[in-house]
């Protein structure tokens, strides 16, 4: 039996446009666009669901727009929907460009996302809860934040650990390193990738970022893409864990939430840190072989 998992973060609609030639200014390229739901936070729980965690609750604020069809799909996939209707702004939307390479360039339009108020939080969404996931996305905004560090500072006063996505290369970078250190000092686990452990330190390499970073959180693990993932805690690299190999990746939209979703339900399982490295690399395969952030529906859930 493995532990209930709250995730706080975002729910957002993805326009994936998978492109093969380059990009043509002024005219037209041809692509294959699709409309997928999305959302670091909802991907996260998505996943987490999929690799065996069984209670997967899930805040985050979605426009009036297009509430009933994230509700539904999050429902279909097995987590428990906490979703705010906000009748003034629409879903967050994001474009994901994907190159040939299945790499994946964002536009975002924050929407609702960023306007999860604490009056969409109650401590009663920790009952019976063993781990609060919560999405970098939401520091990036004075209304996200205040709620983040409201269901934050619930779970240390409950002693439920807490993890930390970064999240974003770009919002780190206009919030401030030392802003967003400041505030996730003391957690749990922190997951950046390698370019957002990069900039958190100013070093080069994820090796010695992810030691760097271990000194102010309990644990660091750094997802590396085609290179798999490393463990850092108490200002050393404790682990490295090789990533499952993909043969044909589609869209590496969501790989890391896949990463993190898989790693946090291994460790609601009672997995140590390699195992539930080793799980989310799984994972994380799984999901670029695939168009969008979540694993496919099955008909399941609940």
């Amino acid at each position: 039996m493995t532990g209930g998992l709250l995730v706080v973060g975002d729910v957002v609609t993805d326009v994936v446009a998978r492109y093969g030639s380059a990009l043509l200014h002024g005219t037209d390229t041809a692509a294959s666009i699709r409309t997928r739901p999305g959302g670091a936070g909802a991907n996260v729980a998505c996943w987490a669901v999929r690799s065996g965690c069984r209670e997967v609750r899930l805040l985050a604020r979605v426009g009036a727009d297009s509430a009933a069809w994230h509700r539904d799909l999050l429902r279909r996939s097995g987590v428990r929907e906490l979703l705010a209707v906000d009748d003034r702004a629409p879903t967050g939307t994001v474009v994901a460009l994907v190159d040939s390479a299945a790499e994946r360039t964002f536009l975002t339009d924050s929407g609702a996302v960023l306007r999860l108020s604490p009056d969409d939080w109650s401590p009663s969404m920790l009952d019976g809860i063993d781990r609060l996931h919560l999405s970098g996305y939401l520091l990036f905004a004075a209304t996200s934040r205040a709620t983040a560090l409201l269901a934050l500072r619930e779970a240390e006063r409950r002693n439920i650990p807490v993890s930390v996505d970064p999240a974003s290369v770009g919002f780190l970078a206009e919030l401030g390193v030392d802003r967003f250190l400041t505030l996730v000092e003391g957690v749990d686990l922190l997951l950046p990738n390698a370019d957002e452990a990069r900039l958190l330190t100013g070093l080069p390499e994820p090796a010695d970022a992810a030691a760097k970073l271990s000194l102010l959180v309990g644990q660091v693990v750094v997802t590396l893409g085609r290179d798999g993932a490393l463990l850092a805690a108490g200002g050393a690299v404790t682990g490295r864990v090789p990533a499952e190999p993909v043969r044909d990746p589609v869209d590496s939209t969501g790989a890391g939430d896949a990463f993190t979703g898989g790693f946090l339900a291994a460790r609601l399982a009672g997995g140590d840190a390699a195992t539930a490295a080793a799980a989310g690399c799984r994972s994380g395969a799984q999901a670029v072989m695939a168009v969008g952030g979540r694993p496919p529906l099955t008909g399941g859930g609940r």
